[in-house]
C-alpha cells in the first residue's frame, strides 16, 4: 500500500506571452450583426437547459452567480485541464460572424476553432463581475461547422460564463433544434441491461442516451440498449433528439431496476464478505499474526506481499517472513495446513502481487509469460485460492497516445491482461482474481486519463481502469483504497477528501454508477455490479492515513446499501448487494483490538 501521486502540475503562462499568441485579442468590439438572415447559432447558449448541447471536461450548472435567467455554467480547471466547454455549430461560408459571451473570472476564453480561416479568442485576464467578451472572425470558402467553446486557465480557480452567442448568417442545418423525444419507455430489463424505444420526432437526424443525466449513446433509430449496468440497480434514463441545428431539452424520465445477478467469482463467496491484508512476508510495528490466528469472520485473506526479483523481470517470489525478523512465524507445513483449515472453513487465501515495494512492470512478453509461470508457483506450493493484484507506484503507466481505455495499447498493461486471463483459463471458474489499486489510477480518471490531450499530466492517471474493464467478467473483487489519497473529484463535480463517509460513498458511487473518463462522455468506463466491490478502509489510525471511526463505516455503508444515513454527498442508486468492507490490514487491526471487524460483524451480522 502506497500514498498516492497527483497529476503533473502545468505552469500558468505569462499574460504577455498570452497575447503574443497569434489569433488571440482582448475584449474586442463585437461587430454589427448583419440584418434579415443572421441568427444566433448557439444552443442553450444560457446554459437554462443544463449542459444541453454542450460538451465539457469540467462543469456544472449554477443557479447562482447569473448574468441572466437562471442558470449559468461553473467549472474549475485543474491539473492538466483548462475546464472546457464547447459545441459545434452549422455556419455558412465565406461569412461574417460574432462570437460573445459573458464571463466571470480569471483568465477566462471565448474562442472558435474550425473557421477555415484565423481561429480566434477573446479572454479577459480578471473578471470579478460580469464582462462581456466578443469577437469576430470570417468563415473559409468551403468551412460549414465552427466549433465555440469557452475554458479557463491550469490553476487559476473556477470560472462563470453565461448568455454564449454566435451571430450571423444561419448555416445550411441552421433552424430550430428538434423537439425532445415523447413515449420513453423501457422494452427490456435484464440483470446487465436495459432496452429502450421512443416515439420518432421530426426533423431529427439522431438521438442521445442518457443514463442518470449522463451522456451514455448516440442512435439514429428510436431504440437503443444500454448495456454494462449493475445488477438489482435503478436507473433513470432520459432521451434527447439531434438535428444540425442542435440538441432538443432531455425528455421526460423512465426508470428501470436491472434484475438481481448471479454474484461474482465463486459461489461460495459470502454475500457481505470482510476482506484483509495479512503481514505475511515482513513484521513492522502490528506485530506478526499466524495465519491460523486470524478469526473467522475474514472471509478473504490476501497473504502480503509476493514481490518481483526485479522491477521488469515478471519473476515473482513469495518469501515468508524469517524468524529474525518474526520470532512467532510458523513453520512452512503449519503454514500450509492453516490455508487448508481456513479454505475447510470457506475461506479463500490469495497471494497478494506488488504492495509498497513490489514495482511489477511486464514490459515485454517474456516478462508476461514469467509472471504467470512464477505466480502459478506460488499458488499451487501453497494450495491458494487465487490472486490479489496491488501493484502500486510506477507499476502501471500509460504511454502517450493511449487515451481508450477499451482499447489499450501500452505494454505493461497489455501484458498485464494477458498474464491475469491466462491465469483466470488455467485455474477456471473459482479462481479468485481481486484488485487493490489507490484511487490515483481508478476515480482520478474522471478528471484526468494518461498524459491528457494537452501533455503535462502524469502518465499513470486511471491506469488501472484498461486493466479492470478487460477483466470486469473475470473480476471477484475491485477494493479501492480509500486511504493514502488526495482529493478527488466525484460525480457531482466537487472535490472530496478522506476523513468522513462521504469520501466512501463518493468513491464507491463513481465504481457502481460509471463515469464519462476524462471527462469524455463518449468514453465512459462502465458501472461494476455492486457484488463485484468492496470498499477499502484503513483498519487503524496505525495504518494509513484516511481512518475513519467506525460510526462514519456505518454512515458509508448505510448510505449506499439503504440510501438512508447519508451526508452532503447524495449517490446515483441504493446498492444492498454491495460485498463489503477491505481493510489495511488484519495485523493493525488486532493491534486496535479488533475494531474493524467489530463493527462489520455487528453491521452484516
Amino acid at each position: 500500500m502506497d500514498r498516492p501521486r497527483r497529476p503533473g502540475t502545468v505552469l500558468t503562462v505569462l499574460t504577455a506571452a498570452l497575447l503574443a499568441v497569434p489569433g488571440i485579442t482582448a475584449l474586442s468590439s463585437p461587430a454589427d450583426a448583419a440584418v434579415g438572415a443572421d441568427v444566433d447559432a448557439v444552443v442553450n447558449g444560457g446554459f437554462e437547459s443544463g449542459l444541453t448541447g454542450w460538451t465539457c471536461t469540467a462543469g456544472t450548472i449554477v443557479g447562482s452567480p447569473v448574468h441572466s435567467g437562471k442558470a449559468a455554467l461553473q467549472a474549475t480547471p485543474a491539473g492538466g485541464d483548462n475546464a472546457q466547454c464547447g459545441q459545434t455549430v452549422s455556419v455558412q461560408p465565406d461569412a461574417q460572424y460574432t462570437l460573445s459571451g459573458y464571463v466571470r473570472g480569471s483568465y477566462v476564453y471565448l474562442a472558435a476553432a474550425g473557421t477555415g480561416t484565423t481561429d480566434v479568442s477573446a479572454w479577459t485576464q480578471s473578471a470579478p463581475d460580469w464582462q462581456k467578451l466578443s469577437t469576430t472572425f470570417r468563415t473559409g470558402p468551403t468551412t460549414t461547422k465552427v466549433t465555440i467553446n469557452t475554458h479557463g486557465w491550469y490553476g487559476t480557480g473556477a470560472y462563470d460564463a453565461d448568455d454564449i452567442t454566435l451571430v450571423g448568417p444561419g448555416g445550411s442545418g441552421t433552424g430550430q433544434p428538434p423537439a425532445a423525444p415523447a413515449g420513453l419507455r423501457a422494452t427490456s430489463v435484464t440483470q446487465s441491461s436495459v432496452g429502450l424505444s421512443w416515439s420518432a420526432v421530426t426533423g431529427a437526424t439522431g438521438y442521445t442516451v442518457y443514463r442518470d443525466g449522463a451522456k451514455v449513446q448516440t442512435v439514429t433509430g428510436t431504440s437503443a440498449t444500454v448495456s454494462g449496468l449493475a445488477a438489482s440497480t435503478a436507473y433513470s434514463f432520459q432521451v434527447t433528439a439531434v438535428n444540425d441545428a442542435g440538441e432538443s431539452a432531455k425528455s421526460t424520465a423512465v426508470t428501470a431496476t436491472t434484475g438481481a445477478g448471479t454474484g461474482g467469482g465463486p459461489a461460495d463467496l459470502p454475500a457481505h464478505a470482510l476482506v484483509g491484508y495479512l503481514h505475511a512476508s515482513f513484521a513492522n510495528g502490528a506485530g506478526y499474526t499466524r495465519l491460523a490466528d486470524v478469526p473467522d469472520s475474514w472471509d478473504v485473506i490476501d497473504l502480503s506481499f509476493g514481490e518481483p526479483t526485479s522491477a521488469t523481470s515478471g519473476d515473482i517470489r513469495f518469501n515468508r517472513c524469517p524468524v529474525t525478523e518474526c520470532p512467532n512465524v510458523e513453520s512452512d507445513a503449519d503454514f500450509k495446513a492453516a490455508v487448508k483449515a481456513k479454505q475447510a472453513a470457506g475461506k479463500k487465501v490469495l497471494i497478494s502481487i506488488g504492495g509498497q515495494n513490489g514495482q511489477v512492470q511486464l514490459t515485454t512478453t517474456a516478462a508476461r509469460d514469467t509472471f504467470v509461470s512464477s505466480v502459478s508457483k506460488i499458488i499451487d506450493t501453497y494450495g491458494l485460492d487465487g490472486l490479489d493484484v496491488d501493484f502500486e507506484g510506477h507499476s502501471l503507466s500509460l504511454n502517450t497516445g493511449d487515451t481508450d481505455f477499451r482499447n489499450p495499447t501500452t505494454p505493461v498493461i497489455v501484458n498485464l491482461i494477458s498474464a491475469l486471463k491466462t491465469l483466470k483459463a488455467k485455474y477456471g471458474a473459482k479462481f479468485v482474481l481481486t484488485m487493490a489499486p489507490e484511487t490515483f489510477f481508478v476515480q482520478n480518471g474522471y478528471q484526468y486519463y494518461g498524459t491528457g490531450k494537452w501533455g503535462g499530466q502524469d502518465p499513470r492517471c486511471g491506469a488501472y481502469l484498461p486493466v479492470i474493464h478487460a477483466l470486469r467478467d473475470d473480476l471477484t473483487l475491485l477494493h479501492v483504497q480509500d486511504y493514502n489519497s488526495g482529493p478527488i473529484m466525484g460525480l457531482d463535480n466537487q472535490y472530496h477528501s478522506m476523513g468522513g463517509a462521504d469520501f466512501h460513498v463518493a468513491m464507491t458511487d463513481m465504481l457502481l454508477t460509471g463515469f464519462p473518463v476524462a471527462g469524455d462522455a463518449n468514453n465512459v468506463f462502465p458501472p461494476l455490479r455492486p457484488d463485484q466491490v468492496a470498499i477499502g478502509m484503513p483498519a487503524s489510525t496505525n495504518a494509513g492515513n484516511g481512518y475513519v471511526s467506525p460510526s462514519e463505516v456505518t454512515k458509508a455503508l448505510d448510505c449506499l446499501t439503504k440510501k438512508t444515513n447519508c451526508g452532503s454527498y447524495a449517490p446515483h442508486g441504493t446498492w444492498p448487494a454491495l460485498r463489503g468492507l477491505m481493510t489495511w490490514s488484519v495485523n493493525w487491526d488486532r493491534y486496535a483490538n479488533w475494531e474493524f471487524q467489530k463493527n462489520f460483524d455487528a453491521y452484516f451480522g
